[in-house]
């Protein structure tokens, strides 16, 4: 078991790295609390983890990745008003998630990172590992790695958030998630 964890941490890692899930990370920690993104992203890697080893390569056979990308797509497009709904004007805090309050924002969080990464490498990674390596280990090694390797980008978009001004943090936040709903889109209808 410790052996698929261990592979299955370090290949998940190195697969997100650079990955739009990490972006995506460091647009939530500018306006939310480090601590309810990371929650977020831990219970959507181990759902996401949890469900590709457990069906393996049969849900990609069952689930057409271009409509998951176009649904992704829309998700994030969606996103982008909402993240512009607040002015930024009133003096907010960027530690008070009270604009989404109670378990709205990791759900928030979680939904649209679980989006995000549904149909990705890294998922189809853990369903290949789960196929050879032995398969607890292998889920509590994808989730490790996936959650290691965005909580940087939580470090880094929570060190920013307190640096620029709100504004231009949605703006920033709205315009990645326009364009990552632009580009699942495009990539869902065959388009690029």
């Amino acid at each position: 078991m410790i052996d698929a964890a261990v592979l299955s941490f370090v290949i998940v890692f190195l697969a997100e790295m650079g990955d739009k899930s990490q972006l995506i990370s460091l647009a939530f920690a500018t306006r939310h609390r480090a601590a309810t993104v990371l929650l977020a992203i831990t219970a959507a890697s181990l759902l996401l983890s949890a469900g590709s080893t457990i069906v393996g390569a049969a849900l990609a056979l069952a689930l057409p990745k271009d409509l998951v990308k176009v649904a992704a797509g829309l998700v994030f497009l969606a996103l982008a008003p909402w993240t512009l709904r607040h002015s930024g004007l009133g003096g907010e805090d960027k530690a008070d998630d009270s604009r989404l309050s109670g378990v709205w924002a990791p759900l928030a969080i979680g939904g649209a990172f679980f989006l995000a990464e549904f149909g990705d490498k890294t998922m189809l990674v853990t369903m290949t590992l789960a196929a050879t390596e032995e398969p607890v280990g292998v889920w509590l090694g994808s989730a490790l790695g996936m959650v290691a390797a965005n909580a940087i980008a939580v470090a880094v978009g929570a060190a920013i958030g307190t640096r620029l001004p709100e504004r231009w943090i949605r703006l920033l936040a709205a315009a990645a998630f326009v364009l990552f709903g632009v580009i699942l889109i495009g990539q869902g209808l065959g388009l690029f």
